[in-house]
């Protein structure tokens, strides 16, 4: 497939055409005008020699004719008149076999006289003024064409900079008035036109955000009831065994399920992050307590000596959902929690016997939980899954310093 030309390049090959037009116009206009000045010199000279011998030859005057190698006088009775010309009638003509000769045949008083000039100096004339016009079409049609592209560049500046604007948006839809600082064409059509696209992706965006503020409140009350009656119900001592594991299951379902309404959430918000000094130590202490709700005690070794420059709630949700899904994949039997100004590593280790998370050695991204993911995208962080009792949390430069 053909790639199309660029509006720099079409405005060239428009400049190359203009060019070579004015040029083969102005080429034609000069060949025609040195045409006219040959028979217009010739003519006049011719015509002046007529009357002037015709005149002294009708008051009887002994004249010659001119016999030079430039040019020839005959009278039309004349023995060394060429045969072609005598048959010539009166006006201009040129010579049917030397087109360098001019020939004028004119009836004066003293009878017709002919006369022929060479003008071979003139034709020599021509002949190099046609290679000056070959020139001057070449020339100028080049010279179009590069004052094409550098008057394009110019004429496209204000395209570029509309460009450059539209780039410069940010990923969250917001307004702008890109129409104000262009002109009141085309260019400001497609300005308007992007004005008003922004405007229906804000609007949008804001439909989306109360649509997501409503389904937070409504989803949230039903997971409280449930949470509450289960709460009430796993009280109740006379509960026979088998029927508290289930209900204890059930409401680690519903914390899950609670804990992944704030992740879609807290990925799904617009509003700018609040970023604050978080203490890793306790942040990790909240995220693993959240994590183990419901689960059998494991031993858990912490080591933050940092603070955090972050967004406390969703750093936490991020943390906490990783630590459950990792929880979730497979048996533990102690969880160490490492960070310093550059990562979050999580070990676990697992019980000889127990089944490998279903994952690669090798390194990769991504947590399997789209909302967990989207989450760390928005605090700038990266998970990598380093082996299956291993993964690793990258922060994003200057989130973290070591505390003194």
């Amino acid at each position: 497939m053909r790639t199309p030309l660029s509006l720099r390049q079409r405005f060239t090959l428009l400049a190359l055409l203009l060019g070579l037009v004015l040029s083969g116009l102005s080429a034609r206009i000069v060949l025609n005008m040195a045409d006219d000045y040959e028979y217009v010199v010739s003519g006049e000279i011719l015509r002046g020699q007529a009357e002037d011998y015709g005149q002294r030859l009708a008051r009887g005057q002994a004249v010659q004719l001119p016999t030079t190698h430039r040019l020839r006088g005959y009278r039309i009775q004349d023995p060394a008149l060429p045969a072609r010309y005598a048959q010539l009638p009166p006006g201009m003509h040129e010579d049917p076999t030397d087109e360098d000769i001019h020939v004028g045949v004119f009836d004066t008083a003293a009878g017709r006289l002919v006369f022929a000039i060479d003008m071979g100096d003139i034709e020599q004339m021509e002949h190099h003024l046609h290679q000056l016009v070959i020139t001057m079409i070449v020339v100028g049609t080049a010279l179009a064409g590069w004052l094409g592209w550098l008057l394009a560049g110019i004429a496209l500046q204000p395209l570029r900079r509309l460009a450059e604007g539209v780039e410069a948006l940010p990923v969250q839809p917001q307004p702008t008035q890109l129409a104000a600082g262009v002109s009141h064409d085309a260019l400001g059509q497609l300005a308007a036109a992007i004005d008003a696209y922004q405007a229906r992706l804000v609007d949008a965006d804001a439909h989306e955000q109360a649509f997501l503020a409503d389904a937070s409140h409504e989803l949230r009350t039903p997971l409280a009831v449930i949470q509450g009656v289960t709460e009430v119900m796993l009280d109740d001592t006379a509960m026979p065994p088998q029927q508290h594991t289930r209900l204890a299951r059930l409401e680690r379902g519903v914390q899950d399920m609670g804990q992944l309404l704030e992740a879609m959430l807290a990925s799904a918000r617009r509003k700018p992050l609040t970023i604050e000094v978080v203490d890793a130590q306790a942040l990790l202490q909240d995220a693993s307590a959240r994590a183990l709700v419901g689960k059998p005690a494991i031993p858990i070794e912490i080591d933050a000596p940092v603070q955090l420059h972050t967004a406390r709630r969703e750093a936490l949700l991020l943390i906490a959902g990783l630590l459950r899904l990792f929880l979730q994949s497979q048996a533990c039997t102690h969880l160490h929690l490492r960070m310093d100004a550059h990562a979050l590593d999580i070990h676990i280790t697992a019980p000889a016997d127990s089944a490998a998370m279903p994952r690669s050695a090798r390194a990769d991204t991504g947590t399997g939980s789209a909302l967990l993911d989207r989450l760390a995208v928005r605090l700038g962080w990266q998970v990598l899954i380093q082996a299956p009792t291993h993964i690793r949390l990258l922060l994003h430069p200057g989130a973290a310093v070591a505390t003194p």
